[in-house]
């Protein structure tokens, strides 16, 4: 399952597009909105993705997991348009028969993700709004670490 979609991501449904009895392990990372940002009060988030160009992208990174990591299933759905705070903007599920592969390629997963995938957001916040992502050649690993 590999989807840009412009309603709330629906949880389970990813969970599910993994699930199998053969499996031992799901490694879920979810991303959501949050209210700061760089010292700034984030009003909203707004994504905005080249969608045929991201779906292929991110099939691209569960090939690369698939090849690095003995994992089962890969899927990851991103959400476009406003997203509000608290809400879920990307999921990302992983199956492995062991937790170890699964925690290791759902990591590599939005890493990646965040540094290829052509979707970008654009960060409302009190005074102003900014464009942040691959598009400024700037943006940041899932620990928060900034990558060029």
């Amino acid at each position: 399952m590999f989807l840009i979609v412009a309603e709330p991501i629906d949880l389970a449904r990813v969970t599910a597009a993994v699930a199998a009895q053969r499996i031992g392990a799901t490694v879920t990372f979810i991303g959501t909105t949050r209210d700061h940002n760089d010292g700034r009060q984030v009003i909203r988030l707004e994504y905005e993705a080249y969608s045929e160009m991201a779906l292929t992208e991110m099939r691209k990174i569960a090939e690369q997991a698939k090849q690095q990591w003995p994992i089962e299933e890969i899927a990851i759905v991103h959400r476009v348009g406003v997203v509000p705070l608290g809400e879920a903007s990307v999921v990302i599920a992983v199956s492995a028969g062991h937790r170890h592969a699964a925690f290791e390629a759902c990591h590599f997963a939005i890493d990646r993700l965040k540094e290829v995938v052509p979707i970008w957001k654009k960060e409302h916040f009190e005074g102003g709004e900014v464009w942040i992502g691959s598009q400024t050649g700037r943006g940041q690993d899932c620990r928060g670490q900034t990558t060029d």
